[in-house]
């Protein structure tokens, strides 16, 4: 299973970056590989926490920035570096098992959107919004009607955590939910 984490390179607060941490620890903890953009900030800090609980961590960057944004986190146990913004987006997306998104700046925003858009038109991958500053983006968006639910849009696969302690127990109840739907009719 793969995770795809989007977050910026200055965290919001250090409270922001522990979080990140945990959710990459929980990540693997969880059975999950990590695809993250390779680099510092909310990057790293959810690499850290995938690599302490030995999981794949996957940087994902542009041939062309790839030394024009320096080194990968030392946290990245592989890479991959593609074309352009559009492959990129896809890779990441068409590896997703789930998303999960925290503060950044325009470039999260760009992969966060891309994430809701493709969750409601090509397949529902779990996108999680986790700590205050996605939280706060996420009621901007309803508010202002930039996202809302429709019969033929349903936003069931957006979630929240406020904490790495609601990240877990919703990560736990989503492995529930994929094991219920993979088990055969009539329990087991």
């Amino acid at each position: 299973m793969t995770a795809v984490f989007f977050g910026g390179v200055r965290p919001a607060s250090c409270e922001e970056e522990k979080l990140a941490e945990e959710i990459g620890r929980a990540l693997a903890q969880a059975g999950y590989s990590l695809l993250h953009g390779g680099y510092n900030g909310l990057m790293e800090a959810a690499a850290r926490g995938a690599a302490s609980e030995g999981a794949l961590v996957t940087a994902v960057t542009l041939i062309s920035k790839h030394d024009e944004w320096g080194a990968f986190n030392p946290h990245a146990t592989t890479s991959v570096r593609l074309p352009d913004l559009g492959t990129r987006l896809n890779h990441y997306l068409d590896h997703a098992d789930l998303v999960v998104a925290m503060g950044g700046g325009i470039g999260t925003l760009h992969e966060l959107t891309a994430a809701v858009y493709y969750a409601t038109t090509i397949r529902p991958v779990p996108i999680f919004l986790a700590g205050p500053t996605a939280q706060r983006l996420l009621a901007f968006l309803r508010e202002e009607k930039w996202l809302y639910e429709t019969p033929t849009r349903p936003l069931g696969f957006l979630s929240t955590a406020e904490s790495a302690e609601v990240f877990r127990d919703r990560l736990a109840a989503l492995d529930t939910l994929d094991t219920l739907d993979t088990a055969p009719i009539g329990g087991a």
